[in-house]
């Protein structure tokens, strides 16, 4: 967020920075529109953004650096759109079983994987790098990374399959030469390329970059993970970001249901 109020700034102002006292209504309504012309952010990415200011100033109101709220009348909605596409487990299961008929489509099917057990997002794995792995005094391997988008930390524990897949491209040397762990392609290339896999695995679905991302969060949902856990994997500043992959968890619901119903009887 930090560049993109300096990119704002630096073009609107001619400066990189300004005082607090400066930052008015008239501001955050200039902020907002760079982020979704310019950046090309979605509201709902652009309304993100701005809760990350929202709260910076609340601070600043709360230690009297600041006299006024400049957030006071300034309204941030997001969109409710219809749900996203997002694999079950039986296709993502298929993802991971299907051969792929060359390795340009595996080592796509690779990247959607990995993101589709960790959580993150595109462009944090295109940035994933050896110093963002850990490992825990149990053993445990965690990958510890700042979002590209917010600078929030992910703190995700690995499971075997994206281990293997870190393994699998350890020894890869165009990868060693750049320090990436993962062969991301360009966002337009993924997506492109997804399609073909999508056909492949005989997924009626539109495969994109953010439905690895969104299958991780639906499935932790689907399988009982508290909303407040996946927020921190996700890297998202509150649980409230989060809650709305809770609407898919008809089937939780119904397991619930059914554990109750077991103890009526």
């Amino acid at each position: 967020m930090l560049r993109y109020l300096k990119e704002y700034t630096l073009a609107e102002y001619y400066k990189e920075d300004i005082m607090l006292d400066q930052v008015s209504y008239e501001y955050i309504d200039g902020f907002n529109s760079f982020l979704q012309t310019a950046k090309n952010c979605k509201n709902n990415g652009a309304v993100n953004l701005l809760c990350c200011m929202k709260n910076f100033i609340l601070y600043c109101l709360r230690n009297e650096w600041i006299e006024k709220n400049p957030f006071k009348y300034y309204k941030l909605k997001e969109d409710h759109n219809k749900a996203k596409d997002h694999l079950t487990k039986a296709e993502l299961d298929v993802l991971l079983d299907k051969a792929m008929p060359n390795s340009r489509l595996e080592r796509i099917r690779d990247v959607f994987v990995f993101c589709s057990l960790t959580g993150l997002a595109f462009t944090d794995a295109d940035h994933l790098r050896r110093e963002h792995i850990t490992k825990d005094e149990d053993g445990m391997v965690w990958i510890r990374k700042p979002r590209e988008k917010t600078a929030v930390i992910s703190r995700i524990p690995l499971l075997p399959q994206p281990l293997r897949l870190l393994d699998k491209y350890g020894e890869d040397k165009e990868l060693q030469k750049t320090g990436r762990l993962l062969p991301v392609p360009s966002n337009q290339k993924m997506n492109a390329y997804l399609k073909e896999i999508a056909v492949i695995c005989n997924i009626d679905k539109n495969l994109t970059t953010h439905v690895a991302r969104h299958t991780f969060a639906c499935l932790a949902v689907e399988y009982g993970m508290p909303i407040d856990i996946l927020a921190k994997i996700l890297g998202h500043t509150n649980a409230n970001m989060t809650r709305h992959y809770a609407k898919f968890s008809e089937n939780n619901i119904s397991r619930e249901m059914l554990k109750l119903g077991s103890q009526l009887r």
